[in-house]
């Protein structure tokens, strides 16, 4: 984008985009279709989707604070920074920030063995967030014939 300060930042979102892409096997603009048309079929697809748009999102935000910030300091003189032009300066900051966060988070779903996705730390959030497959309690510890009501049950 002309006038952009960093224009740099858009490689940020093409990167994971193509990584995206090359994870799926298939268009982003397929991808969103997919999971737009059937989104538990492939949980993990809707939620790269849904953190993809988020990153897309957060990275016009932060083209549009770079643009305001450009604009206000073409206006200052190189000395002296007014409050409004610091301001904005503090919204580009924080928009990068906001981009760079949503961008970790996808590189860290595309990630198989990314920290916390194996061994017990997987375990515990599987757990937690109930996508822990198969019974909760193994099939041989349930007892054959539950207690009735009003029998040994306490209410």
């Amino acid at each position: 984008m002309p006038g952009n300060i960093s224009d740099s930042t858009d490689d940020v979102v093409d990167v994971l985009t193509a990584q995206i892409e090359g994870h799926f096997g298939m268009s982003m603009d397929s991808l969103k279709a997919a999971v737009a048309a059937a989104p538990t079929v492939h949980l993990a697809a809707t939620e790269i989707v849904s953190w993809h748009r988020l990153l897309v999102a957060s990275q016009a935000v932060l083209e549009r604070a770079e643009d305001e910030l450009l604009t206000a300091l073409q206006t200052q003189s190189a000395e002296v920074v007014d409050a409004p032009t610091m301001d904005l300066a503090h919204r580009v900051n924080a928009a990068v920030a906001a981009r760079d966060g949503r961008a970790m988070a996808v590189r860290w779903l595309l990630d198989p063995n990314a920290p916390g996705k194996t061994g017990l730390a997987a375990e515990r959030l599987a757990r937690f967030s109930g996508t822990q497959r198969g019974p909760a309690v193994p099939a041989g510890a349930v007892p054959a014939a539950a207690p009735r009501a009003g029998r040994g049950v306490l209410r």
